[in-house]
């Protein structure tokens, strides 16, 4: 199973390279097939010249620019439209995230033969280094509302450090989201889509270069959007969109 790992990039010159460099020697220790994706979000650093130059040390690594507008979410649904894997894992661009934690994704995936695996920075064998504290207790106050709401017992749903299946994420289409906002549609989506899931531990660590894109104050009413969103599908949609039924519906279409 080829892995393709999307890396959304605006101006993360500084972050590129070691980000590049350590998940393609933790995947080719691992012999796991991949290509390293990474999405230019039109930056306006010497990004593309760091992917220049990247490009020709990395032969697994290919970049591309997204179309305007920009935006996280945006830049990432590019770099899904744009994948060659049978998987996807997204990954950040500052390295916040371990490679060694997506080896642990892509082998439970194939081994378990899941549709999503899930990580969590906060159950047993988790871990945060230098989150900050407003952040942490907005995500904590957030995941808790969700998972209330949907009932879940994951609780990091807005971490975007996940992987799916190719299939998956076609089942997931269309987005809505933009923004930040995409790390919360994708995984309630799947779930309330009955698709199968597995979470893991994973860890995080604050960026060592540049600032974050995240705007706390902006995001807030797009995040609310998504989580309405998908409680209206959960409670009203009558189960349409859910991954046994859209299957049911193609055999049914078929055989007409």
């Amino acid at each position: 199973m080829k892995l393709s790992v999307v890396i959304p990039s605006y101006n993360e010159a500084e972050s590129l390279p070691q980000t590049v460099q350590a998940v393609y020697r933790c995947l080719h220790a691992h012999s796991i097939p991949h290509e390293i994706l990474v999405v230019n979000d039109n930056s306006t650093d010497d990004t593309l010249i760091v992917l220049n130059q990247l490009g020709n040390e990395i032969d697994s690594l290919r970049y591309i620019t997204n179309v305007p507008p920009n935006g996280f979410g945006l830049a990432v649904r590019h770099g899904l439209a744009n994948a060659y894997g049978d998987c996807i894992a997204i990954m950040m661009a500052d390295l916040s995230d371990d490679p060694e934690d997506l080896v642990r994704f892509y082998q439970t995936m194939v081994e378990g033969d899941y549709d999503c695996v899930f990580g969590s920075r906060f159950i047993s064998g988790g871990a945060t280094y230098d989150y900050p504290k407003l952040k942490y207790m907005l995500n904590r106050i957030a995941n808790t509302l969700v998972n209330i709401t949907f009932r879940l017992r994951y609780n990091d749903c807005t971490n975007a450090f996940k992987l799916y299946k190719a299939s998956t994420i076609e089942g997931l289409k269309p987005f809505l989201s933009a923004h930040f906002n995409l790390t919360l549609e994708m995984p309630l989506k799947a779930i309330v889509r009955g698709y199968k899931y597995k979470v893991l531990p994973n860890s995080w660590r604050n960026r060592k270069h540049g600032i974050s894109k995240l705007k706390i104050r902006e995001m807030g009413s797009r995040y609310l959007f998504i989580f309405l969103y998908c409680i209206i599908e959960k409670y009203l949609a009558k189960g349409d969109y859910r991954k046994k039924d859209i299957r049911s519906s193609q055999e049914t279409r078929h055989s007409v």
